[in-house]
């Protein structure tokens, strides 16, 4: 009898530190002084011991390079809460990075756009 779970260990515990980056930002670490951050999904290493944190920002209220390097300046910050609520042996380090998938994603609808209104 095989109890096969739906996905992998990284990709659910990837989802838990995504789920509770959120939930760290509402109550433990302000940054809304960075704009309104959203955590879009996170990648996490096979020995979950490194882990890579996507964000996308709306309405920045700084640089794209400054909000990074301050979520980077955060990340030992969020470690430690993250501790808190998440049990594994070791807990991953964190490295911020802006999400550009989403940028892309809307830059190529505009080119979709485009495309359409030069064949009407």
């Amino acid at each position: 009898m095989t109890n096969e779970k739906p996905y992998k260990r990284t990709e659910r515990v990837s989802l838990q530190i995504q789920q509770i980056l959120g939930e760290i930002t509402t109550k433990h670490i302000d940054i809304s002084h960075l704009g309104f951050i959203t955590f879009t999904r996170v990648e996490i290493s096979p020995d979950l011991r490194h882990s890579k944190v996507f964000y996308s920002v709306l309405n920045e209220n700084m640089s794209v390079d400054d909000i990074n390097i301050e979520l980077n300046n955060l990340a030992k910050a969020f470690r430690k809460y993250l501790g808190h609520e998440i049990r594994l042996k070791n807990i991953p380090d964190l490295k911020f990075f802006q999400d550009k998938s989403i940028k892309h994603e809307e830059h190529m609808q505009s080119i979709f756009k485009k495309l359409n209104t030069d064949k009407s």
